[in-house]
């Protein structure tokens, strides 16, 4: 019996007379093997070996989204006090101006800049793990299993892929979707085949697009429009975003506009280092998706087009845009919706690759693809470990027979 358990199964007959508590045993559980070693450990001659378990694995990939977290606080309050400074403001309505007006909103003063970014985050994030984790109790408590770790990876990614405008209600039905249809429903972690965090923002996307893309919802202050860098391209390609006077570094350290973590591809680099190097994330899966992009984009500036700008886009500026490092570093690599093979991640990555370009240059109507393309290269996985096990089997076949 854990540490939690013993010490609440103490203190319940002073509070608890009917007992009905223990219906939340799971929850205690999961705080205790947060704080301390699980109970329940291997003994005598196991067949696998290994120091990294479930939680370990969520831990690492929460320390690797850090990077995109900070960038997210900073360049939100950035951008947000830039666009104070455009419409000639210098104070702000609401609880937020409130809190802000005692920091001022100078883009230069990095402090204002942090606390500017943490008032529309935190929010956000606080909504994501009230919300989805009532969704992951209540489904450990009917199924009778403990609450794991994964929620808090799903949480952040999540809180991390969406605007900094955009409405709590919305940030609630966006992860309650993921959680519930994305994993739960299939039997929770590690059997869910479409990442949980990048299905609920899909979802947001198609049910509620005025408040997931437009010029609008980019920048956390009201009565302000600007478009992201990728919008600009998706317009004019990469002459119109060099007018709007962001450059290429500017994209690829991430002061500009968009999602609350997915502006630095720096951030985006580092973190996807660590989970390279922890060996939570497949080095072939990222190499792979930069293949397909290099490979695609390549073969569409030379077809060319004299109507659509973006068949001339460079990959250096697919892979600094939108949210193209975010995917590709932290949905992508989701060990468990990925493929599971050498050769099919490979596979996996260049697929992802190939439908990310060719989403942003053919489709106008969604510059932004590498969501919709994850997604769809998680739906083949199951396929394409079976063509490449398959594969395998043949070859020995006919080596042995």
């Amino acid at each position: 019996m854990s540490r939690t358990r013993q010490f609440l199964d103490k203190l319940y007959p002073f509070f608890d007379k009917g007992g009905k508590l223990e219906k939340l045993y799971p929850v205690y559980e999961m705080v205790d093997t947060f704080l301390y070693s699980p109970p329940d450990v291997a003994t005598g001659a196991t067949h696998i070996r290994d120091a990294v378990d479930l939680k370990r694995v969520m831990t690492y990939v929460w320390i690797a989204a850090l990077p995109c977290l900070v960038m997210a606080l900073f360049n939100t309050g950035y951008q947000a006090n830039l666009a104070m400074q455009a419409l000639g403001l210098d104070s702000a309505p609401g609880w937020r101006g409130a809190i802000q007006n005692i920091f001022g909103f100078n883009p230069n003063n990095p402090v204002s800049d942090l606390v500017h970014g943490a008032l529309y985050f935190f929010p956000i994030y606080i909504v994501t793990i009230v919300a989805g984790g009532l969704w992951e109790v209540l489904f450990a408590v009917v199924r009778k299993h403990e609450v794991n770790e994964g929620f808090f990876v799903s949480s952040i990614l999540f809180a991390l892929t969406l605007p900094p405008n955009t409405p709590l209600w919305q940030v609630a039905i966006g992860i309650s979707f993921g959680i519930v249809i994305g994993k739960e429903i299939f039997g929770g972690t590690g059997k869910n085949f479409l990442n949980p965090a990048l299905t609920g923002r899909a979802f947001l996307y198609f049910a509620y697009p005025a408040s997931m893309s437009g010029d609008a919802v980019w920048t956390a202050i009201d009565g302000f429009s600007g478009a992201t860098a990728l919008g600009l391209g998706a317009l004019g390609g990469v002459d119109a975003i060099k007018e709007a006077g962001i450059s290429w570094w500017q994209t690829f350290f991430g002061f500009e506009r968009g999602s609350l973590g997915e502006t630095s591809t720096l951030a985006c680099l580092l973190g996807a280092a660590f989970l390279v190097y922890t060996r939570i994330a497949s080095w072939r899966i990222i190499a792979g998706v930069m293949v397909g992009t290099i490979v695609t984009t390549v073969i569409l500036n030379i077809i060319g087009s004299n109507t659509n700008a973006m068949f001339a886009m460079p990959w250096y500026w697919h892979v600094t845009l939108g949210g193209f490092a975010f995917g590709t570093a932290y949905m992508a690599t989701d060990p468990v919706s990925a493929a599971h093979t050498n050769v099919g991640r490979w596979i996996f990555g260049i697929l992802i690759g190939f439908m990310t370009v060719l989403i942003r240059v053919i489709n106008p109507a969604f510059p932004e693809g590498i969501m919709l393309a994850i997604l769809f290269a998680n739906i083949f996985a199951p396929l394409i470990d079976y063509v490449v096990i398959k594969a395998n089997i043949s070859r020995r076949v006919r080596r042995y027979a």
